[in-house]
């Protein structure tokens, strides 16, 4: 009795009838929550004007040691001097140029015109100077693993870390990059018979399918590098590159980070189908609760009665006889308990599925779901072999250099299967400590939902759970993309929602936190008031900034008013540092004076530092002052 089975009623089923999860307000939590007593009164602390402390109850993973004190911190992002105390006077000089450029619509707009015009007028060794003396200099921390030693040395000597990141990038047209996402995401079947497959795809989601109008990925994306699949060769070209990363990151400190991205390692038609499979795998499990009239609950409250599976959901819907339905759910885990959860379900997915098992094309005339294998080449079906060999490849090199993945998120069409894999890797490698990270993005309206099911899943079998909080980075593109194509937004309403979704996560990994000491956190935001907020239920929890649980990640060339008081304060706090050769960061750079734009009209503050720290120095005469470290 093949799963197929049950994947192929959803399709008959009517889409109506799928019931959503709905998350209650109150935590999906097993363990109960601690309490513990604060002193309300704040002291300063001698000899440092950017934190404050009071005495607080620190609870400990050894319960004993509850009564243990420490620091209430508070930190002062007001203070330039502590702020900018690893910038000389030049360099506070290239930050106020360089985002007061970013501010110049015509420039930013043009940018990339404009450097290509520069580097005809100047030649390339005037045109690679004038960038280190501007925006390459303040964004990207030099050419190879080598030159950027000496910048993650000093940051490092301010309290502060380095998460690396090979920002090389192609520099495509947009039909070169259309037709390259075509090409990787249609499978060599769907080429040589599109009538067949237009036939088979009613059944198929619409947002899991390959669109040529939104083939360039790159397209309203200002935050994230894009990759496009050329070919075997280039992943593991690809690969060797974040591996160089790793030892890299390894090799300069001995706790850093570094960032892969699943798109850079193999086909994306994988993750396309995969994530289609994934999804509707999670649409029937919502569709047999609510037939059991469990859809009002808490996600994980969703309990399916194996009796009423056996004895009518199942076979009403012309799945299986009951023989074949006791048979499937018979496992070492499955139905002991007379019922199956949502995380009982998707382990019916697992890592040792064959991957022809894993997608499904609906076949019309019997109206089941078939491996994708008999319409695969063998050579699209190694392809996704090789992908899922370079993730291991990467996490083992990883788990050897001392170093942490953080695995990035990409646009919702690959996301499931993307965090589907880095799960898998979570509980291999972070047994014994975290060394894969999630990343969930919380302008996603799912965003809770998914935080809580992976950080339940963790806690049921004992792994270390790791993620990085992003609001995201494809909002607008997703949004067009949605509307064009007739599926529901998956972004949520306005930015206000956004912000409050991510607190919601970031406050119930923190009680995880507070309760196992298993779980770990990076804060990857630039915004102020959200730091704060971290800050504040820290100190309420006892969360001390050197059990390490809790990180603080922002872009390097922005926001040092947040980063460097942070680290100086004893939180652990990283830049991303992006490097690589100038000609070939460009596209980075022109992104990041897109971004910078916004950032800067928005909000005149990180430039209103940047002077009085200026005027500070100049007035105190302090006007060749370098830092000492």
């Amino acid at each position: 009795m093949s799963y197929t089975k049950f994947i192929a009623a959803l399709v008959r089923a009517n889409s109506s009838n799928v019931g959503k999860i709905r998350i209650s307000p109150a935590r999906c939590r097993s363990t109960a929550a601690s309490t513990k007593s604060q002193e309300e009164k704040e002291q300063q602390m001698d000899g440092c004007p950017v934190v404050e402390t009071v005495p607080v109850e620190l609870i400990s993973e050894n319960k004993n040691a509850a009564n243990t004190q420490l620091s209430k911190i508070h930190i002062d992002f007001d203070n330039t001097q502590e702020a900018y105390k690893s910038k000389g006077n030049i360099e506070l000089l290239r930050s106020l140029l360089v985002f007061k450029l970013c501010t110049i619509d015509l420039l930013v707009d043009k940018n990339k015109e404009l450097m290509d015009l520069s580097k005809k007028l100047l030649g390339q060794w005037m045109f690679e100077k004038l960038m280190k003396m501007t925006f390459y200099g303040q964004f990207v921390a030099g050419e190879d693993h080598n030159s950027i030693k000496p910048l993650i040395q000093k940051n490092q000597a301010f309290g502060v870390g380095a998460v690396l990141d090979y920002s090389v990038e192609e520099d495509l047209t947009q039909e070169e990059a259309e037709k390259k996402e075509m090409d990787s995401c249609v499978s060599e079947a769907e080429k040589e018979s599109p009538g067949v497959y237009i036939k088979c795809a009613d059944h198929r989601e619409k947002k899991y399918k390959a669109h040529r109008q939104f083939g360039d990925r790159r397209g309203g994306v200002i935050s994230a590098r894009t990759y496009f699949y050329a070919d075997e060769a280039k992943c593991d070209n690809q690969m060797e590159t974040f591996i160089n990363c790793i030892k890299a990151s390894g090799g300069a400190s001995s706790d850093g980070f570094s960032a892969i991205k699943m798109t850079a390692l193999g086909r994306p038609q994988f993750l396309l189908q995969f994530s289609e499979v994934l999804v509707k795998w999670r649409q029937f499990f919502n569709f047999l609760a609510a037939q059991q009239g469990k859809s009002q609950m808490m996600v994980l409250e969703q309990k399916l009665e194996l009796e009423q599976l056996k004895s009518c959901s199942c076979i009403t819907l012309g799945v299986g006889d009951k023989d074949d339905i006791e048979n499937w759910f018979t496992g070492e885990k499955l139905g002991l308990s007379g019922t199956i959860d949502l995380l009982d379900w998707n382990s019916l997915i697992n890592d040792t599925t064959k991957i022809s098992n894993l997608l499904m094309v609906p076949n019309l005339e019997t109206g089941h779901l078939e491996p994708l294998l008999n319409k695969f080449t063998a050579e699209e079906e190694s392809q996704m072999k090789r992908m899922l060999q370079r993730v291991d490849v990467l996490a083992k090199h990883a788990l050897e250099n001392g170093v942490r993945l953080m695995v990035d998120a990409e646009q919702t069409y690959f996301q499931p299967a993307i965090s589907r894999l880095t799960l898998e890797m979570q509980r291999k490698f972070n047994k014994e400590k975290p060394i894969i990270f999630n990343t969930y993005q919380c302008y996603l309206k799912e965003a809770y939902d998914n935080v809580t099911v992976d950080v339940e899943l963790s806690r049921r079998e004992g792994w270390y759970f790791g993620a990085k909080l992003v609001r995201g980075a494809y909002m607008y593109q997703e949004r067009a993309r949605a509307k064009e194509i007739g599926y529901e937004d998956p972004i949520n309403p306005d930015y206000e929602a956004t912000n409050r979704m991510y607190h919601k996560c970031l406050e119930y990994v923190l009680e995880e936190i507070e309760h196992s000491r298993k779980a770990n956190v990076m804060v990857a935001s630039h915004n102020e008031d959200t730091v704060k907020f971290t800050l504040e239920k820290m100190n309420e929890m006892g969360l001390s900034p050197t059990e390490n649980k809790v990180y603080f990640g922002q872009l390097l060339g922005m926001c040092d008013q947040i980063s460097f008081p942070l680290g100086q304060a004893g939180f652990p706090v990283y830049k991303y540092v992006p490097y690589g050769p100038v000609n070939e960061v460009i596209p980075y750079l022109s992104r990041r004076a897109q971004e910078n734009r916004g950032f800067m009209k928005g909000s005149q503050r990180e430039r209103s530092l940047l002077w009085k720290e200026l005027k500070r120095r100049v007035l105190g005469g302090q006007i060749f002052y370098k830092p000492v470290y």
